[in-house]
């Protein structure tokens, strides 16, 4: 199933917040994202439905290994992004904006071929 940029940002703000507290509760991620509480409800249930996510019995989320799997490709493209938009000049705030426009737009493949360019220019 192909996830929504929103959906995407989801993922990637339960991982981000489960890096940094340990645990994700839903006004967590509303906060996190400037959302409404039942904008991350709605969200929670999809990916639930979809199987990236996971509500517990005490109302945290946790990130089914589907869900990790997406969370983390998501945040490595954009810490990636970010890096270098930053190395070449770009405010710290717009480079996690265009960081995180960026992210949702490339493929996977584009984005190893990218990554690997950069590594092999840094060797």
């Amino acid at each position: 199933m192909a996830l929504t940029s929103a959906m995407e940002d989801y993922l990637e703000a339960v991982l981000m917040m489960q890096k940094r507290h340990g645990y994700v509760r839903c006004v967590d991620v509303a906060e996190h994202l400037g959302v409404k509480k039942p904008s991350v409800s709605r969200a929670v249930k999809e990916l639930s439905k979809s199987g990236h996510l996971v509500k517990n019995a005490d109302g945290t989320l946790s990130l089914t290994e589907l869900g990790l799997q997406f969370a983390e490709q998501i945040y490595e493209k954009h810490l990636f992004f970010t890096q270098q938009l930053l190395e070449v000049g770009i405010s710290p705030e717009l480079a996690e904006l265009d960081a995180c426009r960026m992210e949702h737009v490339i493929s996977q493949e584009s984005f190893e071929h990218l990554k690997n360019a950069y590594k092999t220019k840094e060797e």
